[in-house]
């Protein structure tokens, strides 16, 4: 079957299923792109290198979303295709050749979470370890917010970015006053995990 020209879509899929998933879908046909990284493993008497999802519980697939949906929906392990609401939104062709030149460049990379300009995030680790303020970018690194709002004064601090995981918050209505806002969870849930 000819895939060329065919838009990539991301597949949504059950974790730790992304390689069974890959070969399933080139078995049926499609040209799919299941980019991993070489990640060490350390157990108590030993270091193992594996090969890990880029984007844990995502892959990519070539696709006619007009034609050839049910072969992917019932593959096993998949949970559905990206995109807004019942419409699946196409990967930009550009995206997918930045990712497959990191790859091929023989760096280093790993999985990270978005950690945009404004992003309210956890530091995790380091001298910092237990705050939590909003990303900006410098000149050269990434640095830290940290905000007195009473004073409406703020003070920035170069950081490492593996220090830091985003904040998941969820709305909630305040008793009080019935307004909407937002609430960090408890146990600083965060996203993702470098």
């Amino acid at each position: 079957m000819k895939m060329d020209g065919l838009p990539w879509y991301a597949i949504r899929v059950q974790s730790k299923f992304e390689q069974v998933v890959s070969q399933a879908l080139r078995s049926k046909g499609f040209e799919e792109f299941l980019p991993l990284y070489a990640a060490q493993r350390r157990w108590s008497d030993r270091i193992k290198r594996r090969d890990m999802p880029l984007f844990p519980g995502y892959l990519f697939c070539r696709l006619d979303v007009r034609d050839r949906l049910l072969p992917i929906l019932t593959t096993p392990g998949v949970m559905n295709i990206v995109g807004a609401g019942r419409t699946p939104v196409p990967v930009g062709e550009e995206e997918i050749a930045a990712v497959r030149k990191v790859l091929q460049s023989g760096l280093a990379a790993q999985a990270c979470p978005l950690l945009s300009a404004g992003s309210r995030v956890y530091i995790a680790r380091g001298p910092l370890a237990g705050l939590e303020g909003v990303i900006v970018r410098g000149d050269v690194a990434c640095k830290l917010v940290i905000s007195v709002s009473l004073l409406q004064r703020s003070i920035a601090v170069e950081i490492d970015r593996e220090w830091a995981r985003p904040v998941v918050a969820d709305s909630h209505v305040d008793a009080a006053s019935g307004a909407i806002g937002d609430r960090r969870h408890a146990g600083r849930k965060v996203e993702g995990s470098l």
